[in-house]
């Protein structure tokens, strides 16, 4: 394990996805999050190196979540059942729209929904492990 500020490479012993052999495979969120733990659980138990990008101490700059919401769109994104949501004022709620959702998404980091996965490939929202299991073929 290897920590430089808020991004935290872990490398893990046994075999890498070749496809995805030299890619840099970030995974984005809150460490301490349940979902988190059970991807980066996942990924250590499938031997899948990845740097850690913790939220709360990095945020997110605006130019990667303009590229997330260009590719995912924002509505996967935006974590509408977690607490940072529910203090969401709610005029801002009822008129959320793309612009209003990066807006609150970089002000508020921890209402992005977690893990975003990063192949260097593409982005994956949430972690489902038969999803993980497609995206890294094991």
């Amino acid at each position: 394990v290897e920590e430089r500020g808020a991004r935290i490479t872990i490398q893990t012993p046994g075999p890498r996805t070749p496809d995805l052999e030299n890619k840099v495979i970030t995974l984005y969120g809150i460490p301490n999050c349940d979902t988190m733990k059970k991807a980066r659980a996942w990924l250590a138990e499938h031997g899948i190196d990845y740097a850690l990008h913790a939220y709360k101490k990095a945020g997110v700059d605006e130019k990667t979540l303009r590229t997330w919401v260009e590719e995912l769109g924002w509505e996967p994104l935006l974590n509408t059942r977690g607490m940072m949501w529910r203090k969401v004022p709610q005029a801002v709620k009822d008129n959320i729209d793309e612009a209003s959702a990066i807006a609150l998404m970089l002000e508020t980091p921890s209402i992005i929904k977690r893990p975003v996965l990063d192949t260097g490939k593409e982005r994956h929202v949430g972690f489902k492990p038969e999803h993980y299991e497609k995206i890294f073929d094991t």
